[in-house]
């Protein structure tokens, strides 16, 4: 009787479990049992581990064999359990020496002929292995540096599973040949979900991405994008057709500071599970951007399908920026299972496989047009809409959603002059995103005693007790509040809007201009204070 164990990672949403694998080898007719709640692509790695065994030169053995799957109780799907099945099948065999693979994890697919092809969600499963005490994996070498990207991990990239064999058992390491240079590589295509990258992507680079320089006019629109994207505040944009809220939207990413070593990871992962992480590029390091059409369904949004749930588009924009275009076409369930992830930054979804916890922390931007045909708010231009459809058509953003909007703007045409002005641009994306840096500087300093990091993520109590404004700088906002038209919870993203205000105009604290601004922002209604901060006409 044989017997060996080696570990794998079971994915459940971005979140990894480590699973033993056992093979035990009895006398008895020869069969292959795999238990441990599998799914259906991995109850086939029974007949692709056996071809690749055979293929590779070793001896498949001809006993009754069991591969165990520990913990029992946790789902376990897709076909990285195949490298981790070989080695307890050949250390049980004793091809391998079992105390060789005890402490080793290992993620993989194998092929037919024993070639090691690359999965999906690499980082997090490393990530989960790391946390758990392990410190030697093996992968496919075409996923060897994501994994690499833990620290603390000494990691083997294999080619197949002969090298993997050779490298356990202290014999030569056959070459393997690698894809031709200039031809796709066959390999790289478990990376890749087909579909999944549709309305979703990184951010471009600002030195080559889309610039704020092309957008003509729009001074108050353009800082409403500067103080979003250095206190991370959710922001509505409203206006005609043309008027340009789609280009501010698609240039809001640019603006926003590359992210920290540990954002770069929790976002990565996600695109890594999600199968849209670009090849080559282990690690993202800017903003993602995700612009789903208003189509969308409530699982595409927040994140469901079959089995266990899959990260939505809320989670694919974590750390980014989730933009809404034509956003009351969306359905109103839709929006309104936005009010979660909104205030805690995560969606928990339950499903009969089990309860998924995904980050989804983003800045939400929406742009809506004023009436069905656009024209309602511009003189002259023919209108038709009843008073009806347009009360209709812009109650489909309900207001516990707009209540968690912090910036509201209306994106006015752009004039003759400001369009065919020559040299009158506004400022370049470098600019802005120069302010918004040193922005979030001083916000970190002040809260870098504190669970926090930019101004949108501090309660409200903290703001009404800690964090207090210059005297008499609320008079505004109180009698806003009196008059209806700011709600509690209103008051709270006032105050977090003019903390970040006052970061960008380099005050201390928030002065009386600021909250002007801030009240401004989100009302509508002119305060008659010349704007702080942000590029001016």
């Amino acid at each position: 009787m044989g017997f060996a164990r080696t570990c794998s990672v079971a994915l459940v949403g971005v979140e990894g479990v480590v699973v033993e694998v056992q093979a035990d080898l009895e006398p008895g007719v020869a069969a292959f049992t795999l238990v441990g709640l599998p799914d259906k692509s991995l109850s086939e790695s029974r007949d692709r581990v056996r071809a690749a065994i055979v293929n590779s030169g070793a001896d498949w053995p001809q006993k009754k064999l069991t591969v165990g799957l520990s913990p029992a109780s946790v789902p376990k799907s897709g076909s990285g359990f195949d490298l981790a099945v070989a080695a307890a099948v050949l250390g049980a065999a004793e091809r391998i020496d079992p105390r060789v693979i005890a402490d080793l994890v290992l993620i993989g697919e194998l092929g037919l002929d024993g070639r090691a092809r690359p999965v999906r969600g690499v980082l997090p499963a490393v990530l989960a292995a790391a946390e758990a005490g392990y410190r030697q994996v093996v992968v496919p070498e075409q996923t060897a540096g994501e994994a690499s990207l833990v620290p603390g991990v000494s990691v083997l990239g294999v080619r197949s599973l002969r090298q993997l064999i050779a490298v356990l058992t202290d014999e030569p390491v056959p070459d393997e040949e690698p894809a031709e240079q200039g031809r796709p590589d066959a390999m790289l295509a478990g990376l890749v979900v087909p579909g999944a990258a549709v309305g979703t992507g990184l951010a471009h680079d600002p030195t080559d991405g889309p610039d704020l320089a092309d957008v003509a006019g729009q001074h108050g629109a353009r800082t409403a994008i500067e103080v979003a994207a250095a206190g991370s505040h959710h922001l509505l944009l409203t206006g005609p057709p043309g008027a340009g809220k789609t280009m501010l939207a698609e240039r809001l990413p640019g603006v926003l500071p590359p992210l920290t070593k540990r954002e770069s990871l929790e976002v990565t992962a996600i695109h890594s599970v999600a199968g849209i992480l670009p090849p080559g590029e282990p690690l993202v390091h800017r903003p993602p951007y995700c612009a789903p059409h208003h189509s969308a369904t409530m699982q595409s949004l927040v994140g469901g399908g079959n089995g266990l749930p899959r990260p939505g588009a809320v989670s694919l924009a974590h750390k980014g920026v989730l933009f809404l275009d034509e956003a009351p076409e969306f359905s109103g369930k839709v929006l309104d299972a936005l009010r979660q992830p909104l205030e805690s930054g995560h969606v928990v979804i339950a499903r009969s496989a089990g309860v998924v916890r995904l980050p989804a922390r983003f800045l939400m931007t929406l742009a809506a047009n004023p009436c069905p045909c656009g024209r309602h708010t511009l003189h002259g231009a023919g209108c038709e809409c009843p008073a009806s459809l347009i009360r209709r058509y812009q109650a489909r953003l309900s207001g516990p959603l707009l209540d968690r909007v912090d910036l509201r703007v209306e994106v006015e045409p752009v004039t003759r002059s400001d369009l065919l002005a020559q040299g009158g641009r506004g400022e370049p994306t470098a600019t802005v995103a120069a302010r918004v840096h040193e922005a979030r500087d001083r916000a970190a300093a002040r809260l870098h005693d504190t669970p926090w990091t930019v101004n949108s993520e501090v309660p409200g109590h903290e703001l009404r007790t800690r964090y207090l404004v210059a005297p008499g700088a609320l008079a505004a906002a109180e009698r806003d509040i009196e008059r209806g038209l700011l709600t509690a919870r209103g008051l709270d993203r006032v105050l977090r809007v003019s903390w970040t205000i006052a970061d960008l105009a380099g005050h201390d604290r928030p002065l009386t201009e600021d909250v002007a601004l801030a009240l401004e922002l989100r009302t509508g209604i002119a305060r008659g204070i010349p704007a702080a901060v942000g590029a001016r006409p």
